[in-house]
């Protein structure tokens, strides 16, 4: 059986160009008959807002909470600004500081979307899939533009590590969430050239996050300098903690100053002595 089933995709734009309080209804309707063979359960994601269209979740989540268990959010991190425009791989310090203070963002839209969940569904049964995310820039050149083809670098690396922490700090609530796209689109962990294949730097990272699945997330505190550059500011190490499936505490930590390297003091996470 097919574990979780989007009740629409973007239905706010490509998806319909809905207003909120119709596309609710729109759920509410289709959701009631999707139904899962006997004995099994299918996870009803409702189509959640794009960025920061709080007024959508709301609406939402007071109209069709009774028919989903989960609610999608869609945030890319694009350099420069829409349409994508900056390079993947010919960017300058602050291109780099750029793209992972938009990708620290991520954070300031989930803690604002789960408070208003929190208003209409306090014990937490509804997740929020964060299913869309990652870098978007400017094609490949020489490449059909539609294919959204794009190179990836150690920056894209960071972009991966940073959004991995943010989704362990909120848990709680984000209980799916998927990078767009796996294989040559976007910020992807594979890319391929008739039968060559290459593993990017998005792959290591989420290799390296496998010990995370099923675990039980930690809480963890992180003093940290500051990273600046231009108008852009930001700590320079983003962590989180997580007891895997083994028992074993395993802390992640990326450095985001390109600059400096950084020293990491861990004390004791808990009652747990590291």
């Amino acid at each position: 059986a097919v574990p979780y089933f989007g009740v629409g995709n973007e239905l706010w734009g490509c998806g319909g160009n809905m207003r909120a309080e119709y596309a609710a209804d729109v759920t509410r309707r289709y959701a009631t008959f999707i139904k899962a063979p006997a004995g099994t359960r299918i996870m009803k994601i409702a189509s959640g807002a794009n960025v920061d269209d709080y007024n959508w979740t709301e609406t939402m989540v007071r109209e069709a909470a009774g028919q989903i268990d989960g609610m999608s959010l869609h945030y890319y991190t694009v350099p420069g600004g829409w349409p994508p425009r900056a390079s993947a791989t010919q960017f300058d310090e602050a291109g780099w500081a750029e793209t992972l203070a938009e990708t620290l963002r991520m954070d300031d839209l989930i803690t604002r979307h789960t408070a208003i969940m929190d208003k209409y569904d306090p014990a937490k049964r509804i997740w929020l899939a964060v299913d869309e995310w990652g870098t978007w820039y400017a094609g490949d050149p020489g490449t059909n533009p539609g294919f959204l083809r794009q190179q990836n670098t150690l920056r894209d690396a960071l972009v991966a590590a940073v959004h991995l922490n943010i989704f362990a700090k909120h848990a709680d609530r984000v209980k799916l969430s998927a990078i767009a796209q796996m294989v040559n689109v976007l910020q992807a962990m594979i890319l391929t050239d008739g039968a060559k294949m290459v593993l990017t730097p998005t792959y290591h990272v989420f290799a390296m996050y496998k010990p995370y699945m099923d675990g039980t997330v930690l809480p963890i505190e992180v003093k940290s300098p500051w990273y600046n550059k231009d108008n852009w500011t930001m700590p320079t190490v983003s962590a989180s903690a997580v007891r895997g499936k083994d028992g074993v505490v395993r802390v992640a930590l990326a450095n985001l100053d390109p600059n400096r390297a950084t020293t990491v003091s861990a004390k004791k996470l808990g009652s747990i002595a590291l």
